[in-house]
């Protein structure tokens, strides 16, 4: 008797290793083919939504005959259709599958960028914006919903992470490739023109092979075998999707708005959006105060986007392994809290090196937030309808805050803009206020719900299938 209950224990144990083997194989397979091409295409976004601020330092707004405000108008324009469309192509890419819906977007996107090579005036810059914004409105709720259907909830920081921060390479990588494309000494193109074409045109060429690459889910990838898919489908049924693949039923996924936590991560990501676009857009002009050429003044962004590109990894990666949320988010506005802070409070001219010390801080603490508080809600909410239908409004909020960013660094206010630089630092502090009020609320809450139980759980305990409807069921629990 006892030897067969050894024998079985011995064959269980077996079970869990061959398939703790297997889903380490599938995951760094989803790791090696998905997440480098996902990375590339947010690459190419980030490059065609940012580089206007580029363009700007080599004499764009001159070129085009911008009059005083406009420039500002441009980027503003970007975001009324970013909000607008979000959730409407998002719940298309729901219904087609993001790997048709991103490549198509990104093809659009692509070719509104080689088209900005082409305008003649104010008019042509914001007819090609306008449908910029359109196009990119959708991506990353797409993204991050498609990411969800490949790993687990505690995988999912980090990988988003190393999603995410292509944006930051592609600020630093933006800033390098100005550097040496306004090198180029044409007196019939001007240079700037050159980065559009340039960065617009591999764009549109990457969108059609990324057309023909992704898979479709994680339980249909071409590169997985038949048991591989099998344990995919499974891992996907037992830990993100209650129902994996569901159907999109709208009046069904309209419903996380039914639970009032949803308002206060909508809250956080309006106060995520202001550091965020201000760091973007503005970058090259906060550093342009430090006294340097234009040529220089675009190299001097590359540092602080490739650090920040590390520490939102760090982050990350420090997240899963903790199974926690809401202290790295708070974290990160803090130090953007702090970095804007310095800027606006020291003498520039006079503390060059603390300065641009100053800009790394605002990079550390503007993506980490970000990923962080995308990857918290879709934690915790196991209806793949209703992660769409929160991301799809949460991320363009966080977006639209441009429209303060872009009138908030007002010319009148150059080169110190402190009045910016001091907005922007409020929301930080906001924002990390806001997020520790919400991490506290829900340890409250799970060891209330524990309590009344009976029964101590963890949230990546319970089976998704069982967290399908919120918190209204005795045995869900809040991701942290």
């Amino acid at each position: 008797m006892g030897t067969g209950a050894a024998g079985e224990a011995e064959a269980q144990k077996d079970s869990q290793l061959h398939q703790f083997a297997h889903e380490k194989s599938l995951v760094l397979k989803f790791d090696v083919r998905i997440l480098p091409i996902l990375a590339l295409m947010y690459l190419a976004n980030a490059l065609d939504k940012g580089n206007i601020g580029n363009a700007k330092t080599n004499g764009m707004d001159v070129d085009l005959h911008f009059k005083d405000g406009q420039y500002n108008t441009i980027l503003s324009i970007f975001f009324v259709p970013y909000v607008v469309f979000a959730a409407p192509i998002a719940f298309v890419g729901k219904k087609f599958g993001p790997a048709r819906v991103l490549p198509i977007l990104m093809f659009i996107f692509g070719s509104m960028t080689l088209l900005s090579s082409a305008v003649k005036n104010f008019g042509g810059m914001m007819a090609t914006r306008w449908i910029l914004g359109m196009a990119e409105s959708g991506f990353f709720p797409l993204v991050i919903y498609y990411l969800t259907t490949f790993y687990r909830r505690g995988e999912l920081a980090r990988r988003l992470a190393i999603f995410y921060a292509a944006s930051n390479i592609a600020n630093a990588f933006s800033g390098l490739l100005a550097f040496g494309v306004f090198h180029i000494k044409d007196s019939k193109i001007p240079s700037w023109k050159y980065l559009f074409m340039i960065e617009g045109g591999a764009t549109v060429i990457f969108s059609v092979f990324a057309f023909f690459y992704l898979p479709k889910s994680a339980s249909e990838a071409w590169f997985l075998n038949e048991e591989e898919r099998e344990i995919a489908f499974q891992r996907i049924q037992e830990d993100s999707s209650s129902i994996v693949n569901e159907p999109f039923v709208l009046k069904d996924a309209l419903k996380v708005f039914l639970m009032p936590a949803a308002y206060v991560w909508l809250g956080i990501e309006i106060c995520l959006g202001v550091p965020i676009q201000s760091v973007a857009l503005f970058m090259p002009q906060i550093i342009a105060r430090l006294g340097y050429d234009t040529i220089k003044t675009n190299l001097y962004t590359v540092a602080p986007n490739c650090v920040g590109a590390v520490f939102l990894l760090i982050l990350a990666f420090s997240s899963d392994y903790a199974k926690l949320r809401f202290p790295f988010i708070a974290l990160g506005f803090l130090l953007t809290f702090i970095g804007f802070i310095i800027y606006a409070t020291i003498d520039v001219e006079r503390e060059l090196h603390v300065a641009y010390f100053a800009c790394f801080m605002m990079t550390w603490g503007t993506s980490a937030p970000s990923v962080l508080l995308s990857t918290w809600y879709n934690n915790n909410i196991a209806h793949e309808g209703r992660r769409i239908a929160l991301t799809s409004l949460g991320v363009p909020l966080a977006n639209v805050m441009g429209l303060v960013s872009s009138n908030i660094f007002r010319s009148q206010d150059a080169p110190r803009y402190i009045p910016a630089l001091i907005t922007t630092a409020a929301f930080g502090a906001v924002g990390a206020t806001l997020t520790l009020l919400l991490g506290a609320f829900m340890i409250f809450d799970n060891m209330r719900r524990d309590a009344k139980e009976g029964v101590v759980r963890k949230a990546r305990e319970v089976s998704t299938e069982k967290l399908r409807q919120g918190p209204k069921s005795p045995e869900f629990r809040w991701f942290l």
